[in-house]
């Protein structure tokens, strides 16, 4: 499974980037809005930080904007990272005629804010390249957020539908594990619950003990 970690905080990006650990990234125009800084500005680094792919979201509500203003966002990357530039599209019927459009363009898609198979299942037939399934916010609502990933693997799997499940909205370290267990293609997770998969008191008292250990040894 890929790993993308979700937030447009550039020193947090550049941090877990160095782990060697990062498959892309996601934003939007909250997490843009909180960096602080200007969207070209943002979108240049991160482009440099981590080599994969980088959703970046539109506004629009129409599919005409939503096309135009895609076109603009990928104008504004350098070339050589081009390829790497998702369009994230909202899951309405303007975002799918625009997923169409731009998988005609060559230009790749994120449908997001997903909470059914049924919508997953609508944006992979207009050629999304990536459907992002928001399973937080599915269990806040009193659902089970990864029964929805059970059910669009399972379709996904049975037409060997080429599109990739980005699963959003990640609370917590349980949700990534049980992301992987079910075979989803990529977990998006805030950079807090990336650092919450690094610890274990095990760990912490492993180093500790070894380390005292050594002390005596060097004695």
């Amino acid at each position: 499974m890929k790993l993308f970690i979700d937030t447009a905080d550039l020193n947090e990006i550049k941090e877990i980037a160095s782990w060697g650990i990062l498959d892309g990234v996601t934003t939007n125009p909250t997490l843009l809005a909180k960096s602080g800084r200007s969207f070209q500005d943002v979108i240049d680094e991160i482009f440099k930080l981590v080599d994969g792919p980088i959703s970046l979201e539109v506004v629009s509500e129409n599919a005409d904007d939503m096309v135009r203003e895609a076109k603009q966002i990928v104008s504004k990357v350098p070339q050589k990272y081009q390829k790497n530039v998702a369009i994230k599209i909202p899951m309405t019927p303007e975002g799918l005629k625009a997923v169409k459009t731009l998988c005609k363009l060559g230009i790749q898609t994120n449908v997001t804010l997903i909470f059914s198979a049924n919508q997953a299942l609508l944006a992979a037939k207009a050629g999304a390249t990536f459907v992002s399934p928001f399973i937080g916010r599915l269990d806040d609502n009193g659902q089970e957020g990864m029964r929805v990933i059970e059910e669009i693997m399972e379709i996904f799997c049975n037409y060997d539908i080429p599109t990739e499940v980005i699963v959003a909205s990640v609370r917590h370290p349980i949700h990534v594990i049980e992301s992987a267990r079910i075979g989803a293609d990529i977990a998006t997770v805030p950079p807090e619950v990336i650092r919450k998969m690094v610890k274990h008191p095990l760990t912490d008292a492993g180093i500790k003990s070894f380390l005292k250990d050594w002390e005596k040894v060097k004695k």
